[in-house]
């Protein structure tokens, strides 16, 4: 009994192309995002996601991030620009801009509440405190204009 090799490579090919063109329709329908990043100079991961699931990693992240700043109320905001280059404040006002392009209404207030977790006003009378001389001169180096 002759075993026909060829014909079940052709069926293979065939299941497999298929596959292959499946995978790319199922892809490209839900706009999956690669990502890549080298560990140890050597190893590559890939992180396959479609857009919703990474708009709800950021939200998660960015909720985690401002309950983090609600709670380090004795890091104050100078503090913040001086290593980071943002603060409470531009995270509020990103926020803002953000629901503007959304068509949400909303204003500054609203927005600074809701990353300060309390009305602007009680968080800095309850935590902000005067900077000192030193956290005024690295702000001004950090932020000084370039000629």
């Amino acid at each position: 009994m002759a075993h026909n090799y060829w014909r079940s490579t052709d069926e293979w090919e065939g299941r497999l192309s298929a596959l292959l063109r499946k995978a790319n329709q199922l892809t490209e329908m839900l706009e999956i995002k690669h990502y890549s990043s080298r560990t140890n100079g050597a190893r590559m991961k890939v992180i396959i996601m479609d857009d919703k699931t990474q708009i709800e990693l950021e939200a998660a992240a960015f909720r985690r991030m401002l309950s983090h700043f609600q709670k380090r109320t004795d890091v104050q905001n100078i503090d913040l620009m001086n290593l980071s280059g943002f603060c409470r404040n531009c995270l509020s006002r990103w926020y803002l801009e953000a629901a503007t392009e959304k068509g949400v209404e909303m204003d500054k207030d609203a927005a600074r509440e809701h990353v300060y977790g309390m009305p602007y006003f009680e968080w800095k009378d309850q935590y902000q405190t005067e900077a000192t001389e030193q956290q005024k001169a690295d702000f001004k180096v950090n932020f000084a204009e370039s000629d």
